[in-house]
């Protein structure tokens, strides 16, 4: 379903709420003006497969792009607002997008990308004015608000996050069909596993051009609920706003967790949370003490999911599950999960290698770059298909992720995982932050490092040095433990929780 389909019940039911400012989108302002956003595309010569690209902060605006490009059989490029001007420029040539939207709380960062971007032949501002773009709402304006009798079903085209390099573009197959039709499966998985329905009131804490903030987001849309996104992240503002709004369901990543962990006891039991009945969490991996301590405290409405922005899969785990197989990210849901060794051989249960999903619906290609394509799925079977995550299945067919394979450490000719000293090192309270990576050592390969961001009454030094690695050491193998310890002020992450880890190691010289 999209949008428009919900008319007929609930017009004035609010599609879009912006969590502190209250500003509100319904059902009915919605499908106007995509409707029309849809008209001014077409009038600028956008024909189905062709590219628009998006330039935003948390907007209700956003959903009209969205559902003004999904309806037109078009793709939605939403470039991450925290890049600079060559990155976004790069993106928006990547893609080939022909229209670019832009808001105008990001004026300057659009004025500079506009002489970079010849490409693009059509450009649109709203929330005021931003020199060489056309005002959005005097062209939604002039547009017809008749729904056009051809609505081929569009999709994201969405770049990676660019953690170990220059983002790619994945680029999937448009649907064969209708906007308006059926066969959208993650709707169907939101539906059956989450439980999400018209009465579903969602809060998404994370920008808007990550990958599942804006797919869930949409999947509301499809079922007639409402999406609440907050302006930016804010511990305690995410407790005000699932009290305020009587938020139902929520997506988190587990340094949201970590921030609202950390809170004053007073403050994290001072908001009502009774009408939260599922906190969705991925994109990173999420420590097991965390997750321990989240669940002492919301109970057990967590639900973990394993995906990517390539769709090419997805398990899932409820907080039952979980706690019987602490660690685990759940079974398959989309695909089926198949371990293979550096030759591409299938491993039993119980065996690390490189996680593939086996899914014949989630065809994709990396834009312009066949042999990253190649190298993401299977020599042998073209429809497995893998990110480069390292893990292994248990006997059931839990699925554990050890790491990005890209991140793996080599010290002697042994191989550690930095997820599972990061997983340590996560609650320690005199830690806010943590990455662990190898860096060049002359006797052992790589050695070691983690790279912390101390906690404000924490002195760092020597002193905390020593006392970190004991912690390590106490709790896992010893030569799995940090044999240095830096400290900085701030560690690089994405907006949605992800470290971008080939910052870091090119930082300290690491490969």
């Amino acid at each position: 379903m999209y949008p428009g389909a919900h008319l007929a019940t609930d017009p004035h039911r609010a599609a879009v709420v912006m969590a502190a400012s209250g500003d509100r989108l319904t059902y009915a302002e919605l499908e106007e003006r995509s409707v029309r956003l849809a008209h001014v595309l077409h009038t600028a010569g956008l024909r189905r497969g062709d590219v628009v690209a998006l330039l935003t902060d948390n907007s209700v605006r956003a959903y009209e792009v969205y559902w003004a490009a999904v309806r037109s059989g078009l793709y939605i490029t939403l470039v991450n607002s925290h890049l600079g001007a060559s990155e976004v420029a790069y993106i928006v040539g990547d893609s080939g997008a022909a229209a670019l939207v832009v808001s105008h709380a990001l004026a300057g960062l659009a004025e500079e990308v506009r002489d970079h971007t010849p490409a693009v032949r059509l450009r649109l501002a709203y929330g005021g004015p931003v020199d060489g773009y056309e005002e959005y709402d005097a062209a939604l304006a002039a547009a017809s608000a008749e729904p056009p009798a051809d609505q081929p079903r569009g999709a994201d085209l969405l770049y990676s996050s660019g953690t170990t390099g220059r983002p790619k573009g994945i680029r999937p197959e448009l649907p064969d069909r209708q906007v308006g039709e059926p066969g959208d499966a993650l709707v169907e998985l939101l539906r059956t596993f989450y439980g999400f329905d018209r009465d579903t009131v969602y809060l998404s804490p994370a920008p808007v051009y990550h990958a599942a903030p804006l797919r869930y987001g949409a999947c509301v849309h499809a079922l007639g609920g409402t999406v609440v996104m907050m302006e930016r992240f804010d511990a305690e503002g995410a407790l005000a706003a699932i009290e305020r709004h009587r938020v139902t369901h929520s997506q988190w990543v587990p340094t949201m967790f970590i921030r609202m962990l950390r809170l004053p006891e007073k403050t994290r039991t001072a908001y009502d949370l009774s009408s939260h009945r599922a906190a969705v969490h991925a994109a990173a991996p999420c420590p097991p003490d965390v997750k321990h301590a989240m669940l002492d405290w919301w109970g057990p409405v967590l639900y973990e999911y394993y995906a990517s922005t390539e769709g090419i899969g997805m398990t899932f785990i409820t907080s039952e599950e979980w706690l019987g197989r602490p660690g685990s990210v759940g079974r398959a849901l989309l695909g089926e999960l198949r371990i293979c060794d550096e030759e591409g051989r299938t491993l039993p249960a119980g065996e690390t290698g490189t996680i593939y999903f086996a899914r014949e619906e989630a065809q994709f290609a990396y834009l312009g770059d066949a042999e990253k394509t190649a190298a993401a799925h299977h020599p042998d079977h073209p429809t497995w298909a893998t990110v480069g995550d390292v893990g292994h299945v248990d006997d059931d067919g839990y699925l554990f992720l050890t790491d990005r394979k890209a991140f793996m450490i080599i010290s002697g000719g042994v191989n550690i995982y930095p997820q599972e000293v990061e997983g340590v090192l996560a609650l320690h309270p005199d830690v806010v932050d943590v990455a662990v990576i190898g860096v060049p050592d002359p006797e052992m390969g790589d050695s070691v490092k983690a790279v912390v961001q101390a906690s404000p009454d924490a002195l760092p030094g020597p002193e905390l040095e020593r006392q970190l690695i004991e912690y390590v050491r106490s709790r896992i193998a010893h030569y799995k433990a940090p044999r240095s310890v830096d400290f900085v002020d701030e560690l690089p992450r994405t907006p949605t929780g992800k470290l971008v880890k080939g910052t870091l190691k090119a930082r300290y010289g690491a490969t």
